[in-house]
């Protein structure tokens, strides 16, 4: 067994024994964050995002900054 294959035997033995929820929320977070989509899943939303600019269904710059001059009042 190689070196990488025991210490991932090693981190799913200690993930399996781990108790604390915000530990476990933390790790979940991390997960989340370095989880990477298959392509075609990439290109699903593209065309959902421009489906959704060909239906007028977005918010410009100058609408955004508008708005966000009225958040510091």
């Amino acid at each position: 067994m190689s070196n990488t294959q025991l210490q991932k035997l090693e981190l799913l033995e200690w993930l399996a024994n781990i108790q604390d929820q915000n530990l476990i929320n933390e790790l979940t977070k991390w997960k989340d964050s370095h989880y990477r989509i298959s392509i075609d899943q990439y290109n699903r939303e593209l065309e959902e995002a421009n489906s959704r600019i060909d239906a007028g269904e977005f918010v410009t710059h100058e609408d955004v900054k508008k708005e966000s001059k009225s958040w510091l009042k």
